[in-house]
C-alpha cells in the first residue's frame, strides 16, 4: 500500500497514447526488453525523426547540414581552380562556399568558374532547396502537432462515497483552457493463465461512474464503483492483482479549442500508487471577490480519513 506523505511535484504527463513510447524519459518507459527487432531507421526516417527529442532534432539537423558541407566542399577542392577567389589547397573555404551554396547566402566574394565547378553548384543547389524544403516541414509538424498538458495526480485513492468505497483519480488541464467533450478511458493490464494453459495479458475496461465532461476547464475527480463486479471487491482483491502483475492505464482524449485538434493523455499506475483510506486534498477554493483559486501545490497531497468502513469489500489488507 502506498504512503500518505505527500507527492513530489508533478513532472511530466503529456503523451500520446495509451502504450509507453520508447523515446520518452526512462522512468515513463515500460520494463519490456525487445529481442529480435529490426532496428532499421532508414526505413521509417520521417516516424524516427519526429520521435527524436528537440535537442537531438536540432543535433541531427545540424549533423546532417554539416556532413552534406563536408561532402560538396570535397568535390570542390577536388578540382582546384573551378571557384573564383579560392586558394589552391584551401579546404576550408571551399567548405565555406558550400555553405553559401547550400544556403542559397551568394555573397558574390566566391563562385565558379569552370563547367566543373558549375555542375556541383547546380547539384548542390537542388539538394539545397530539397533539404530546405524537408527540414521546414518537418520543424513545421513538430511544432503543429497537437499536444495536451494534462496533469495527474501521481496517486490513487480509495474513498467511500454515499458509503461505497471508490477507487478515484485526479487530473488538471495544465493550460486552464477548455478542452471539450473530454473521455477518459481507464484500462486494468492483468497476467492470466487460461484454461489451455497460455499466459496472456488481458486489458480489463474500468467503468467509471462518469467518463466524460462537456468542459474540461480545471480539474477532474474520475471515480470508480467498487462493487461485486469491479476486479478490486474482495478482501484478497489487491493480493490478488499482484499476483497478476495488474497496473492501471488511463487514457484521455478531447478537443482544444485553442488550437481546434483532438489532444490525447496518458498515465500509468502500478498498485503501489494505490492508497486507501484517503482522499485528495482540497486544492480549489473561492475568493473573496467569488472566484474560484486553484492551488497546484496540493494536487498530489493526499489526506487520511477516519473512516472504518472505507476499506469494505477492498482488498490491502481490510476485512469485510
Amino acid at each position: 500500500m502506498a504512503d500518505l506523505a505527500p507527492a513530489r511535484p508533478a513532472e511530466n504527463a503529456v503523451a500520446l497514447d495509451m502504450i509507453r513510447l520508447p523515446t520518452g524519459p526512462a522512468s515513463e518507459r515500460p520494463n519490456i526488453k525487445a529481442i529480435g527487432l529490426e532496428r532499421a531507421p532508414h526505413k521509417d526516417v520521417y516516424h524516427f525523426i519526429l520521435a527524436r527529442s528537440w535537442p537531438t532534432f536540432f543535433v541531427l539537423v545540424t549533423f546532417i547540414f554539416a556532413f552534406m558541407n563536408v561532402v560538396f566542399a570535397c568535390a570542390y577542392y577536388a578540382r582546384p581552380g573551378s571557384i573564383a577567389n579560392v586558394p589552391t589547397g584551401s579546404f576550408e573555404d571551399a567548405f565555406y562556399f558550400s555553405v553559401q551554396t547550400l544556403a542559397t547566402i551568394g555573397y558574390g566574394g566566391m563562385y565558379p568558374v569552370t563547367r566543373y565547378g558549375h555542375l556541383v553548384v547546380t547539384v548542390e543547389a537542388v539538394t539545397g532547396i530539397l533539404f530546405l524544403a524537408l527540414i521546414t516541414g518537418i520543424t513545421f509538424n513538430r511544432f503543429a502537432r497537437p499536444s495536451a498538458r494534462v496533469l495527474f495526480s501521481n496517486k490513487v485513492v480509495i474513498s467511500p462515497r454515499n458509503g461505497v468505497p471508490h477507487l478515484m483519480f485526479r487530473m488538471a488541464n495544465w493550460r486552464r483552457n477548455r478542452i471539450v467533450e473530454a473521455r477518459l478511458r481507464v484500462v486494468l493490464l492483468a497476467t492470466e493463465r487460461t484454461r489451455e494453459g497460455d499466459v496472456m495479458r488481458r486489458q480489463i475496461d474500468i467503468p467509471l461512474v462518469r467518463d466524460r465532461t462537456g468542459v474540461f476547464f480545471l480539474t477532474w475527480s474520475a471515480m470508480h464503483l467498487i462493487d461485486e463486479k469491479s476486479p478490486f471487491f474482495g478482501p484478497d482483491a489487491m493480493k490478488r492483482l499482484r499476483a497478476q502483475s495488474a497496473e492501471l492505464y488511463l487514457g484521455l482524449m478531447g478537443f482544444d479549442e485553442t488550437i481546434g485538434q483532438t489532444i490525447h493523455a496518458r498515465k500509468q499506475y502500478a498498485l503501489d500508487d494505490i492508497v486507501v483510506g484517503a482522499r485528495f486534498a482540497d486544492v480549489l477554493t473561492n475568493t473573496e471577490d467569488g472566484g474560484r483559486q486553484i492551488d497546484y501545490r496540493k494536487f498530489h497531497d493526499v489526506v487520511a480519513i477516519a473512516d472504518p468502513d472505507v476499506g469494505v469489500g477492498v482488498g490491502v489488507g481490510v476485512s469485510a
